[in-house]
């Protein structure tokens, strides 16, 4: 990727011009005192060129190319800034951490150079070493869960506004039209041979990238990982830290997401990292995320933090429901240390587990912080064992249909508000009449009054609010 610029005279007229950002737009160079050198070079270079190619006699195609070339490269760190921000603006994707976006400046450069050296000096694009910084660049977007496809449309922006710049640039000299078509020919050629092969090898580092980090997930980091979640005992954090290369001495926000499994003959992992990535990045995490894949479809996530944040699992929340292909997801507490990283963990897993029993459609966002989710959790180890209480305590209210769910959750609200009839109908939006007719309805079912056994009741429709249908009863054929 690169950028062309010319220096134009003008009608006799010494007007230094040069080419901005990518999109076209012109700077004076008064702009930038710091560049009128290198453009002042650059028109003398280009009279030379003009008075070659406008002599008629022997034009020398190789000549002109070179020297535009030679007269580009003064400006590289210019151009190949230009370029970076072009990309950020159009292709949101190649974001990352601040260690693989400061690779993007260093691999944009690296290819302008190498781009601006084979037209210089006549080197085959196929003889050349790829830069070092494309390639990493190139890894780090794999290591990050970034999709092959923004890097692979990075390249084929950049050819295609160089190709549109370059054009207009020879289209607006008084270069002979048929010199002008041959360097342009010339130029182009050089710049569609690179771009093809330079895509096609950092998309091979890319995949080759892709496949090591898959294959990382049974390696030494993940095993580490459970060994700590297993462990009773104390452990060397330091050195624990060193190998997963996370913080474990810092405050920690686990999640556990996850794709259905009804498309499990995909592999989302890619997709999950991403979305851990970005969720650390709205939630302001102090460093990078950790994410152990524990099978194709489904990952734990660890977000690290200095000093527990406020607010941070409404943030969570609200990023996790708002994107369009996103996970579900089962949020932890913020807690701190070894003890914290399994705990929070320990309740990511069972917020994941509640969403699972309730087998609902579309993505579950449930945080174990939401009330009663742990004790309905706790309660629910044993899913049948639930269910068989569930009908012992509530009877007949147990029933899997609308009208029973109706009334458990009434009830529910009712007890939780001190048997205040307003309070439940402000929360449900109901009249205090119809709250006490669903009430008096509601213990009907049952069977029986509350009374020495309020506790058990609560608890039997704290599970049925969480785990709806999975712990009601079957309705009889």
């Amino acid at each position: 990727m690169c950028v062309m610029a010319m220096t134009l005279e003008i009608a006799g007229r010494r007007d230094i011009v040069a080419t901005g950002p990518i999109t076209g737009r012109w700077l004076s160079s008064a702009a930038n005192a710091e560049a009128d050198s290198a453009l002042i070079a650059g028109v003398r270079i280009y009279r030379d060129v003009m008075t070659t190619t406008r002599s008629g006699s022997d034009v020398d195609v190789d000549r002109c190319v070179r020297q535009i070339a030679a007269g580009l490269h003064p400006r590289l760190d210019q151009l190949g800034a230009n370029i970076q921000r072009y990309l950020e603006q159009e292709i949101p994707d190649l974001g990352g951490d601040a260690l693989t976006t400061g690779l993007l400046g260093p691999s944009i450069t690296g290819n302008v150079d190498t781009m601006l050296h084979a037209m210089r000096f006549g080197i085959d694009v196929r003889r050349v070493e790829a830069p070092t910084a494309a390639l990493e660049y190139a890894r780090r977007l794999a290591q990050h869960g970034v999709p092959v496809h923004a890097l692979v449309r990075a390249y084929r922006v950049g050819q295609r506004r160089l190709y549109e710049l370059v054009f207009a640039e020879v289209q607006a000299t008084d270069m002979d039209p048929k010199v002008g078509m041959a360097v342009l020919d010339r130029m182009s050629a050089t710049m569609f041979a690179y771009i093809d092969w330079i895509s096609q090898h950092v998309v091979e580092v890319y995949e080759g990238e892709r496949e090591r980090w898959l294959e990382n997930q049974n390696s030494l980091r993940a095993v580490r990982v459970r060994e700590i979640l297993a462990s009773r005992t104390d452990i060397d954090v330091d050195a624990a830290t060193s190998v997963i290369r996370y913080p474990l001495r810092w405050h920690h926000l686990a999640v556990v997401i996850w794709y259905p499994e009804a498309g499990a003959e995909r592999d989302e992992l890619a997709r999950l990292q991403r979305f851990l990535r970005e969720l650390g990045q709205a939630v302001g995490a102090a460093a990078n995320p950790l994410f152990v894949a524990e099978n194709r479809m489904l990952g734990w996530g660890w977000i690290p933090f200095r000093a527990a944040p406020p607010e941070v699992i409404e943030k969570a929340r609200r990023f996790a429901s708002s994107g369009g292909d996103a996970p579900s997801v089962g949020i932890g507490t913020v807690t701190a240390g070894v003890g914290g990283f399994r705990r929070s963990h320990r309740r990511a897993l069972a917020a994941r587990s509640l969403a699972v029993a309730r087998d609902e459609p579309g993505r579950a966002v449930i945080a174990a912080t939401d009330p009663g989710v742990s004790a309905a959790a706790l309660l629910a180890g044993d899913l049948d064992e639930a269910r068989d209480w569930v009908a012992e305590v509530l009877g007949d209210l147990a029933g899997d249909n609308d009208s029973d769910a109706r009334l458990r959750e009434t009830l529910h609200v009712f007890l939780a508000s001190g048997d205040s009839y307003k309070q439940t109908g402000e929360q449900l939006l109901l009249h205090a009449n119809t709250v006490k007719y669903r009430v008096g309805r509601a213990l009907g079912r049952r069977g029986r009054a509350i009374g020495a056994d309020r506790l058990d009741v609560e608890l039997a429709l704290l599970l049925c609010h969480w785990y709806g249908t999975a712990v009601a009863q079957p309705q009889p054929a």
